[in-house]
């Protein structure tokens, strides 16, 4: 099994930090990449078979496929900005093209495709916003590329998670194809904190095993530009007081749909909400 924490390295020659692909991962479906640009900088990069989607996590890019171009996309100054991102969904079979013109954080996120949707500037007005939870509970849901909108496999979304709350809580899983119950979703998380300096908490364990023990349990120390990788299993998260927590998620899996399963021995908690 891979590790599951993966931790960024210094930029490379096209600014990436975090480099996640199938093979990497041990799974099928999702990869996942961060680039740090300087302002002016380039990254060109073929979609293959796969289609992606281009996240402006923080500050302004031009972006280009083949003809098609979108200039000053994005510009909020921080994923913790009350404000959306700036995206961009790509077909399989495209080349794109991203010039920073500020310092630019952006990722990438994708999964196998098989072309039959065009390029397209993801609206930050369709990026329909929500609050789940109550007290310690609570987290800022902002649903960027979700079932509603078109797409072949992924799903994207970002959550901000207050210092002293909890998250993906109580701990829920999508790794069964038993829909409508639940779905089968392998999910990339990439964390960021403010102020950067802090860390928080992501377990991933499975159900026991006829003999009690978990195939998977791990608890990481997660900290600023940390990725945690889901392969299945429940995964809760945990900001400690003084740090918020923001993470960018990506799912795809056999269908894309999210249906998900909570941790019998912890959903009574819902009882009443």
């Amino acid at each position: 099994m891979a590790d599951l924490l993966v931790r960024p390295h210094p930029p490379g020659p096209d600014g990436v930090v975090v480099d996640i692909t199938p093979a990497s991962a041990g799974w099928h479906h999702v990869g996942f990449a961060v680039h740090r640009l300087e302002p002016g900088a380039t990254v060109e990069r073929a979609t293959g078979g796969r289609e992606h989607c281009l996240v402006a996590v923080s500050g302004t890019m031009d972006v280009r496929v083949g003809d098609w171009q979108a200039s000053g996309v994005g510009g909020r100054p921080s994923p913790f900005a009350d404000a959306a991102p700036g995206a961009v969904y790509v077909p399989p079979g495209a080349t794109w093209t991203v010039t920073a013109r500020d310092a630019l954080e952006l990722a990438v996120a994708s999964a196998p495709a098989e072309g039959r949707l065009p390029v397209r500037l993801l609206d930050p007005a369709s990026m329909s916003t929500e609050t789940r939870g109550t007290g310690t509970n609570v987290r800022h849901v902002r649903n960027i590329l979700p079932e509603t909108e078109p797409a072949e496999s992924l799903l994207v979304v970002e959550v901000i998670t207050p210092g002293g709350h909890w998250s993906s809580y109580p701990p829920h899983k999508h790794d069964t194809d038993r829909l409508p119950a639940e779905s089968s979703l392998e999910e990339t998380y990439y964390h960021r904190l403010d102020p950067p300096q802090g860390f928080a908490f992501q377990r991933v364990y499975t159900d026991p095993g006829p003999d009690g023990r978990r195939e998977i349990d791990e608890t990481m120390t997660v900290h600023d530009g940390d990725v945690v990788l889901v392969p299945r299993g429940y995964h809760p998260v945990g900001a400690p007081h003084g740090y918020d927590l923001y993470y960018l998620n990506v799912m795809a899996g056999p269908e894309r749909i999210w249906r998900f399963h909570n941790d019998p021995a912890h959903e009574w908690m819902l009882a009443g909400t």
